[in-house]
């Protein structure tokens, strides 16, 4: 890979290893959300897909997830800039918009706990939805996802 290649390249541009390097590891994606109906506003909660590894924060069986999980969101350089509700921590949304990586971003800082010791990604503090009934998820919304 080039080094630094999210500063020169678009999504778009990236290759397939460039741009699965660019995930920052948060889980964040992979979190139920909850969009009112009236406003339109999406809210995050602490509810984890069955297949994110709430320690590692990565898919259990990444390469099978969407034919495991139907309503699973790949996201792709097209759909990035559409999905309203990727945080603004997302590295995807950062290079979309022209913003730089955070300090603790793995391409930065050289260490894929980075993301973890800065407390940017859900580990340690989800469920997953298999232990939560859909009448419930209301009571999980959380705040501190950006």
């Amino acid at each position: 890979m080039t080094e630094r290649f999210w500063e020169s390249k678009s999504l778009s541009e990236m290759s397939a290893s460039e741009w699965e390097s660019l995930c920052d590891g948060c889980g964040k994606c992979c979190l139920e959300k909850l969009e009112d109906a009236d406003s339109g506003k999406v809210y995050f909660t602490r509810i984890a897909c069955s297949l994110l590894d709430s320690d590692s924060c990565r898919c259990s069986d990444y390469s099978n997830r969407k034919q495991r999980v139907p309503e699973c969101v790949v996201l792709t350089p097209a759909s990035v800039g559409e999905l309203n509700w990727l945080p603004k921590t997302c590295a995807y949304r950062r290079v979309a918009e022209g913003k730089p990586l955070p300090r603790w971003h793995h391409l930065i800082s050289g260490s894929s706990e980075s993301v973890h010791q800065a407390r940017m990604s859900v580990q340690g503090r989800v469920i997953s939805e298999e232990y939560v009934h859909p009448d419930e998820w209301e009571d999980q919304i959380i705040k501190w996802v950006s």
